[in-house]
């Protein structure tokens, strides 16, 4: 455009044409991206011939169209760089994947989205965007040529930086004043929630309530400590007050630099467990019993409050492969077990599977599945969280030239694993990966150190002189799962603890990394180190939350009795008959259709020495879930399932011969109180697979003498969704139609005798 024209001279509301990206050349002209949609193509060129045409007067020509062309000194396609705004020297080279900043027209963003994951691309979740009247922020991982691939795909991006929004601005960049001004603003734009929503109860250091980001959501009387003489506040160098603004927000470093309007839906409550400076640490042979009181503290104070329970404390370099007093407490606590043996509500509690030692010597540093997960996390009942990164965008200039030491997607080198665990006698964990940040390793690959802009940024304890500090490792992960566990908990009301967990793992998704690493494996057993490395995946909210038209989920809560009140023996089983829309699935044929399903549960633990080599002999019971077979009728599928439960055969391999069909298969639910796998195939193969049954294993339970013991019922939730290849088939309308009436439920008994 000539110098000292207005951009906006150049839009046209009527047509849609409007500008987009602009800068200044070396030269100083101004250079504009012209978003101009296809239906208006033929506008503009009319625009352009009348221009040049134009009128003939005594004078000469007069210019049709002249405020609008007289500013455009030339007119060329556009390109990448174009749209490219940031410092050209920061324009990625071929091959090179980033996070872009890609700046869209707000009303075309689901397009841009199912875009960005059909071209394999990865957008950032809808809280890590920036919302403007007209325009949305999307960070987007990928490549330089898939970029091109959307700009031209469909012109709904009008501008491309380089993704910079991290901690480094506001921990760096501005001085303390200018951080307590942004947390003001961010507190006075929050809808603050009322008392009687659900809490996230931090067993931790103490938080400190003075932070303005904290105060709202804290009341006075949720602070509290199992020692009255340790005080309720964190200290200047705690961690629960970091703890806690991710447990309240998430990551602060989207919601500070845009204008967003947080809407909370939960709380926060405070429970002290660790002393302060100057007081004897806690013997371990406490943990379990300090636990216990925590757990008590808020319950005695809101007995009606729906909470989640999160700890980020463990039990440092003791591994947890079998279980301990600490994670069979936290495993009582969960499944609302007492002392005298009555029941209370369940509970749900979030964990952190422990963190790598932070060396700074590349060498000194071990691999993640070297490094078992730590005690109490091996609670079966819990979910216990571990670290996966996207941070890859280093921003600090003293690292220039440095690179990071995790590729995005990949787990965080704060976290750890259970992949050194015995297969078969342990459950898989972490059950989820959360953001836990990333470091920075050195040109040469000898040197590795933490970095604010691989980080996550929360609120510090220290609230005047710096109420805004970096935060990362499996701590900052817990805080966010909890936080995803207290929004469900809100959003549904009436779902159970069980119910929560079960949606959680089951919006979880592997990253594209993850999955490579997953096809690669070329086995089942070799998928389960991955389990054991990666979890279910990252969870998001708006999938465990949404039922989309192609992505339908079907929840179930129930109560089964396992065992028999007298005799021997199992007591029934749950069948669900499947709604599946004949119709659609017949016209899909053999394209691919995917069925996840994921059960729920929490045992009552018996700790022991041979608890430690035998899961029947910790768990008070265990449920699995099977699938009807092609070949099979109900009696026949009921009769197989039968002859296991007598013959204690769940755990041998299949013969089902779509078994290769399930991503991990029938020998992943040998221990745990949590089961998850997804079946995938062509979708006229679904269709005689239409019957899914929930039935008993072993357990404590079923050997004791006593019937009360014996006969006890327990609860379960069960999740099933349903997603098709083609983002365009509606499998929403026709099974919403079929289970208005709710799906039923079919106990069936089991025999007495063997089939």
């Amino acid at each position: 455009m000539k110098r000292g024209s207005r951009v906006d001279a150049v839009e046209r509301k009527d047509d849609g044409i409007k500008p987009g990206a602009a800068k200044l050349d070396t030269n100083e002209n101004r250079i504009v991206g012209l978003y101009v949609p296809d239906e208006s193509r033929e506008a503009f060129e009319d625009i352009l011939r009348e221009y040049q045409e134009g009128e003939l007067t005594p004078k000469g020509r007069k210019p049709r169209r002249k405020d609008f062309v007289d500013p455009i000194e030339s007119i060329r396609a556009a390109r990448l760089e174009t749209f490219w705004t940031d410092d050209p020297s920061k324009l990625p080279q071929p091959g090179q994947q980033i996070w872009w900043e890609v700046w869209c027209v707000r009303a075309l963003e689901d397009e841009l989205e199912q875009l960005i994951a059909r071209l394999g691309a990865r957008a950032a979740d809808r809280e890590q965007r920036l919302y403007f009247p007209e325009h949305v922020v999307l960070p987007v991982l990928t490549d330089r040529a898939t970029i091109e691939l959307m700009l031209f795909a469909r012109l709904s991006i009008v501008e491309l930086r380089s993704a910079s929004d991290s901690p480094v601005f506001f921990l760096d960049d501005i001085d303390r004043d200018e951080q307590r001004d942004v947390c003001e603003e961010l507190s006075e734009r929050t809808e603050w929630p009322g008392m009687d929503v659900p809490a996230v109860c931090l067993l931790d250091t103490g938080v400190n309530r003075a932070h303005i980001l904290i105060e709202p959501a804290l009341a006075e009387a949720d602070l509290v400590a199992v020692r009255a003489e340790w005080g309720v506040a964190d200290s200047p160098q705690g961690h629960g007050t970091g703890m806690a603004g991710l447990a309240l927000f998430g990551d602060l470093t989207p919601h500070l630099a845009g204008t967003d309007i947080p809407s909370l839906t939960h709380r926060l409550e405070s429970v002290k467990i660790l002393p302060p400076n100057g007081f004897e640490p806690t013997e371990e042979r406490f943990y379990g019993a300090i636990t216990k009181q925590a757990v008590a503290l808020p319950e005695t104070e809101r007995p009606d409050r729906r909470r989640v329970f999160c700890m980020a404390v463990t039990n440092e370099d003791r591994t947890g492969e079998r279980p301990t007093t600490w994670s069979a407490a936290i495993d009582q606590e969960a499944a609302g077990v007492t002392e005298t043996g009555d029941r209370v509500p369940p509970r749900l509690f979030v964990v952190a599977a422990g963190n790598a030692p932070e060396e700074i010597e590349s060498h000194r540093i071990r691999d993640a599945d070297d490094l078992s997960i730590e005690d109490p996390a091996q609670a079966w009942n819990a979910i216990t969280v571990g670290g996966y990164t996207d941070r890859v965008n280093i921003q600090e200039p003293v690292f220039q030239g440095y690179s990071p030491y995790a590729k995005a997607g990949d787990i965080s080198p704060y976290t750890r694993t259970s992949t050194q665990w015995l297969q078969g006698k342990t459950p898989f964990k972490p059950d989820i990966v959360m953001e836990a940040g990333n470091r920075v390793v050195s040109p040469a690959r000898r040197d590795v150190y933490n970095a604010d802009s691989l980080a996550l940024l929360s609120t510090g304890p220290n609230t005047d002189r710096q109420p805004l500090v970096s935060f990362w490792a499996t701590s900052a992960a817990t805080a966010q799962a909890a936080r995803l566990a207290a929004r469900l908990m809100a959003e549904f009301p009436d779902y159970w603890p069980e119910t929560i967990r079960a949606l959680m793992i089951h919006g979880a998704e592997w990253t594209p990394l993850m999955k490579d690493a997953l096809r690669a494996a070329g086995s089942k057993s070799a998928a389960y180190l991955l389990l054991r490395r990666y979890g279910h995946g990252v969870p998001t909210f708006e999938r465990a939350a949404a039922s989309a038209r192609n992505h339908l989920a079907l929840v179930s809560q129930a109560e089964i009795q396992p065992y028999r009140r007298s005799g021997k023996g199992m007591n029934q089983c749950h069948f669900y008959s499947l709604p599946w829309p004949r119709e659609i699935l017949e016209n899909l044929g053999d394209q691919n259709i995917t069925l996840k399903i994921t059960l729920s549960y929490f045992i009552e633990p018996n700790p022991g020495s041979s608890a430690a080599f035998d899961p029947y002999r910790y768990q008070s019971f265990g449920l699995r879930f099977d699938l009807k077979r092609r070949s099979e009728t109900p009696n026949d599928f009921a009769k197989r399932l039968n002859k296991q439960a007598w013959e204690h055969s769940n755990d041998r391999p299949s013969t089902d011969r779509d078994s290769d069909r399930w991503l991990f298969g029938a020998q992943s639910m040998s221990a745990g109180s949590l089961h998850s796998d997804q079946w995938t195939g062509p979708a006229v193969n679904l269709l005689s697979r239409n019957i899914i049954c929930v039935k008993p294993v072993g357990g404590w339970w079923k050997d004791r003498a006593k019937a009360d013991v014996r006969g006890q019922k327990a609860r379960y939730s069960l999740v099933l969704s349903l997603r098709c290849e083609d983002s365009a088939i509606d499998l929403h309308t026709p099974i919403s139609a079929m289970i208005e009436s709710g799906v039923d439920i079919e106990a069936i008994a089991i025999p007495t005798v063997t089939p």
